[in-house]
């Protein structure tokens, strides 16, 4: 019997599962962004595919996700969406808005798929301003000392029925009461926002984390 460790258990889930999908896209990506030596932090194949079921299960044709990197957690979502739908991803780092890109148009999603450079509070206030449509699923993983303030702007975008992912939210110091960090501070106003109901997936890769589903029952 293999050891049941998380780096034992992610791989098996994302290998199980693999047939359902054109895992070359995914390789690429990863192997693109390896070369551009952005940090290995994307989300894992399993989670990836998580967020892609997650995506199919609302129908989703708009979403919104803060934190590109290089754009594999994009390929799962915007997979997802139909040919008329439009996945809108905000990236800092223009080195790595860049491999995005063209990790989205080697896997031909291009077409509905916008990456937007520039710090993401700035890119979500001109999108307010601009009167963007709301979206059915947002997804943060970017800053994590920002995840409140991206909770305020999720809120505002994110349809009634729609859902709010929120990634790393078991961090290492989270079940710690006495920390404040941004996820402490980000899972307890979550905790505590009229109009969503919550729950916390934990996530395996190296260790333990967490993916926070939030539906938006009422604004």
């Amino acid at each position: 019997m293999p050891e049941r460790t998380p780096e034992v258990i992610d791989p098996f889930i994302a290998q199980l599962f693999a047939h359902q999908h054109d895992s070359s896209h995914y390789e690429s990506a990863l192997a693109q962004m390896k070369a551009a030596d952005i940090p290995e932090i994307n989300v894992s194949a399993s989670e990836g595919m998580t967020l892609h079921v997650i995506a199919r299960a609302v129908t989703a044709k708009r979403i919104l996700e803060i934190g590109t990197l290089g754009g594999y957690s994009a390929l799962w979502l915007a997979s997802a969406l139909p040919p008329d739908g439009k996945l809108i991803t905000l990236e800092l780092d223009p080195k790595h808005a860049g491999v995005a890109t063209r990790n989205l148009h080697n896997a031909g999603l291009s077409d509905r798929t916008e990456v937007r450079v520039g710090p993401a509070l700035e890119s979500l206030a001109a999108m307010e301003k601009d009167g963007v449509a709301e979206f059915d699923i947002t997804f943060i993983d970017a800053n994590k000392d920002s995840y409140v303030d991206y909770l305020d702007y999720a809120i505002k975008f994110t349809r009634v029925g729609g859902i709010i992912l929120s990634d790393n939210t078991l961090t290492h110091n989270a079940l710690d009461p006495t920390a404040d960090t941004g996820i402490t501070r980000f899972n307890a106003k979550l905790a505590h926002t009229k109009g969503l109901i919550s729950a916390i997936i934990p996530t395996l890769r190296e260790g333990i984390d967490g993916l926070t589903i939030s539906v938006v029952v009422h604004k």
